[in-house]
């Protein structure tokens, strides 16, 4: 395919565009836009449908702390989901995970899933530039003098 077809652009064209020409200029903005973080430390998702399956292992891809899964075996196992697999079924589909306990790798299949639960603290949360900027705002309106902000440890 070429052409306009492939997106390609006619530069001698007074009509022509430059690709992303309307798009919003980061250094423009007072505030580049962010995403939304959701509070999922302590949720504990329904796993009734496949639907929910699929989205509860998703959001627990994203989750920066650890998740218990219970097998329907009755297993549990916590740890830090790293990996997930999404096949066409929940055989084929998998999640891969670091237990708590060990730093073996361990594969568990969508459909031996009985329950999801969000146990470990989220480390990002609260770590945002926002948040940043608001603790550097608060120091300085407070007459600090070392305005430095360190890091607050993870455990």
């Amino acid at each position: 395919m070429t052409g306009k077809e492939a997106g390609h652009i006619d530069h001698a064209s007074p009509q022509a565009t430059p690709p992303r020409a309307n798009a919003a200029n980061p250094d423009a903005l007072e505030v580049a836009p962010g995403t939304a973080r959701e509070q999922l430390e302590g949720w504990i998702p329904q796993l009734a449908t496949e639907e929910e399956i699929r989205v509860a292992l998703e959001k627990a891809f994203d989750y920066r702390g650890d998740v218990t899964i219970t097998r329907k075996d009755g297993s549990k196992i916590e740890g830090y989901l790293f990996d997930r697999r999404s096949g066409g079924t929940l055989k084929d589909s998998l999640v891969r995970l670091y237990p708590k306990t060990s730093n073996e790798k361990v594969s568990i299949a969508y459909a031996d899933i009985a329950a999801l639960a969000f146990t470990g603290r989220d480390t990002a949360a609260g770590r945002s530039w926002e948040a940043w900027m608001k603790k550097y705002a608060e120091k300085k309106a407070a007459g600090e003098k070392d305005l430095s902000l360190h890091p607050e440890p993870l455990e």
